[in-house]
């Protein structure tokens, strides 16, 4: 009997592995990202309070092309002048089980590059 496994599954079983270590705190947010095939999102959290504070995504910023790098690099940029805004400089980076590759990675030098520290 061959066992077939889902990508999906697996990614998740890492996230919650990865979740188990992290935690955003109100000095030190969590930047959470979601990769879809057609768009990017991210996050930040505070998980003490339970609470959303900024997001952005491909969708949100009505680009065409919302699963390339360049739209991710757009969306990451976004978040971080979401974040300054709000006086927040300094994130945990949470890759939710994605590997730190292609647009995830993207999305996290853009936003060191428009000013978080992670």
């Amino acid at each position: 009997m061959i066992k077939t496994v889902d990508k999906n599954l697996v990614r998740k079983r890492k996230h919650l592995r990865v979740r188990a270590k992290i935690s955003g705190t109100s000095l030190t947010p969590r930047l959470c990202v979601y990769r879809s095939n057609k768009n990017i999102e991210a996050q930040i959290i505070d998980d003490t309070k339970g609470v959303t504070l900024c997001s952005s995504s491909s969708e949100q910023l009505h680009l065409p092309r919302g699963n390339n790098i360049e739209a991710a690099k757009l969306v990451g940029t976004d978040i971080a002048k979401k974040c300054l805004e709000k006086n927040i400089t300094s994130i945990v980076f949470d890759r939710a089980g994605y590997l730190y590759h292609g647009r995830v990675k993207a999305l996290a030098e853009a936003a060191r590059e428009a000013g978080l520290k992670f």
